[in-house]
């Protein structure tokens, strides 16, 4: 047997399983008291970090999980009903591999919440993936792969943040991708607005969440152990405003409502890069070369705009969607290209002590590693290349200060943020019932700051 142990995902399986093995024999009462004793205990020796987002094998690309029917639809379930989601990827070895998935669920917070698999998952614990094809038509050779989810035969069972992990076979340690998705049932009642926040710094440039929370469905004893709550700007991950608790509790009711958290930078309306014809350039495009069994496209080089006047058109909120005006099937029939960016900062120098990402859901939000751009001396701009298969995406680009722990991306100087412009906000309602041990999703709502904004702002 091959065990690994990787810090992200470990799950104490071992010991989960001793524990089934116990309850069989000795019941229920004491595999209740031995699971209790395993989360207080074994939380304190082993750090369990959050489980991100993530492509382990560099052949995968163009990795999607949205609601049925909607490549733009971000992957939230309710409960017990029929929601569907949706599986894509590309296999760059153009060969033909058995895919198989499981779920994991998490806290809040996205560390591995410490329960046994068949304690939310109905069905099997893993399913294979057996609907694929490879490519034709495209210049590039590729397999694809795709799924609906959840399968009747492997399926959540309870509200939460849960992790999609799609492997090789069957073992779990050759682990090709994780993708985050969420499951809620509707128990709290939630209201909420999009406004201007008061503080002189932030009048112009960001927009505040505040909210209310009704929990009458649910036994709150103590709220701010209890209830936690999460806030996703254009359902983006890296700028959550996470574990955010009430100010204000009357009765059932929990008021969120202050200067310091819900707060977000505004940005701008993203721009857009139109691959849906590689042959037809589209406006953004300077230039393309076009071999045998590959193409490579230039982006035109661009520049801050952070100076410009606000000007409101609709985008995709940064994301993209998958599409072919050349071919009929853009899931086997859409090409690949190496499509080269450019961004020519102010006085053709770099920015002081700042890296330079290219950045949005085509990039995994700066995750991936060429979205990092580098400073090409010569021509005095910042570059990259990236592999796009033909479809629309959003483009920004965002600075990061050099060396730091943890990622936190700026539009400042590259984009600007304006109060005016349009986000999409989701409020997630986390609760942990006394003597649980794992967080339950009990509300979801999601609101736009155009038309959620209070009269008058």
């Amino acid at each position: 047997m091959n065990l690994r142990l990787d810090p992200n995902t470990i799950q104490f399986d071992i010991m989960q399983y001793a524990l089934h093995f116990v309850a069989r024999k000795r019941g229920v009462r004491l595999l209740r008291c031995l699971a209790g004793l395993l989360v207080y205990i074994a939380v304190p020796i082993f750090s369990v970090a959050q489980i991100e987002e993530e492509i382990r094998m560099p052949q995968i690309k163009t990795v999607q999980l949205y609601m049925m029917g909607n490549q733009l639809g971000y992957p939230i379930l309710e409960l017990n009903t029929g929601d569907r989601m949706e599986l894509h990827f590309d296999d760059m070895d153009a060969d033909i591999k058995s895919y198989s998935y499981t779920f994991q669920l998490c806290n809040a917070d996205w560390s591995p919440a410490m329960v046994s698999p068949f304690d939310y998952i109905s069905g099997f614990m893993q399913q294979r993936i057996s609907t694929y094809r490879t490519s034709n038509v495209a210049l590039t050779r590729y397999t694809h792969y795709q799924a609906v989810l959840p399968d009747r035969s492997c399926a959540p069972k309870v509200s939460g943040n849960y992790i999609l992990k799609v492997f090789l076979g069957a073992d779990t340690s050759s682990l090709a991708f994780t993708k985050r998705f969420v499951v809620f049932e509707n128990r709290a009642i939630i209201s909420a607005n999009v406004v201007q926040p008061f503080n002189p710094n932030y009048f112009r440039t960001h927009q505040k969440v505040e909210f209310k929370i009704n929990t009458k469905n649910l036994q709150v004893v103590n709220a701010a152990q209890q209830m936690s709550v999460s806030i996703l700007q254009n359902f983006r991950w890296d700028n959550a405003a996470v574990e955010l608790r009430p100010v204000f509790m009357t009765n059932n009711i929990l008021q969120y409502n202050t200067e310091t958290e819900a707060i977000f930078p505004s940005g701008k309306e993203w721009r857009w890069l139109d691959l849906r014809s590689l042959r037809f350039q589209s406006d953004r495009i300077d230039s393309g070369h076009y071999f045998k069994n590959s193409t490579e496209i230039f982006v035109k080089p661009t520049a801050s705009r952070r100076t410009q006047e606000f000007n409101f058109y609709g985008d995709h909120d940064g994301r993209y969607f998958i599409e072919t005006l050349d071919n009929f099937n853009p899931l086997w029939q859409a090409d690949y290209a190496i499509v080269h960016f450019a961004f020519v900062p102010s006085g053709n120098t770099p920015y002081v002590n700042k890296d330079l990402y290219l950045f949005g859901q085509l990039t995994n939000y700066g995750k991936d590693p060429e979205a990092r751009m580098h400073f090409n001396a010569e021509k005095g701009a910042y570059e990259t290349a990236i592999l796009l298969k033909q479809g629309y995406y959003d483009v920004g680009y965002a600075t990061m200060p050099v060396g730091t722990q943890k990622k936190v991306f700026a539009f400042d100087e590259t984009e600007g943020n304006y109060w005016e412009t349009e986000n999409n906000y989701t409020i997630l309602v986390y609760y942990r019932p006394l003597g649980g041990r794992y967080d339950q999703l009990v509300g979801l709502t999601r609101i736009n700051s155009l038309t959620g904004r209070l009269q008058g702002n």
